[in-house]
């Protein structure tokens, strides 16, 4: 019974979180500002596409400057 309580939320943590804690920080967060400006009467329909404009480029980026290991170490030549 544990070991499927512990791989169901292995499931959820590696679907939710996924490569990088840091954009699904960025979602959570967006949900609560829509959440929070949709309860203040504030149409908050332009709170996610501003959240993708901002996070897509800058996950890009990071993922960018990950250095890739050289051919040689890879074993490619």
């Amino acid at each position: 019974m544990i070991k499927r309580i512990r791989a169901f939320g292995a499931f959820w943590y590696d679907f939710v979180v996924g490569d990088d804690w840091r954009i699904a920080v960025a979602v959570v967060a967006a949900l609560a500002v829509t959440i929070v400006l949709s309860h203040n009467a504030v149409n908050p329909w332009w709170v996610l596409p501003v959240l993708v404009a901002l996070v897509l480029p800058w996950s890009l980026w990071r993922a960018r400057r990950v250095p890739v290991p050289a051919r040689e170490e890879a074993g490619e030549r």
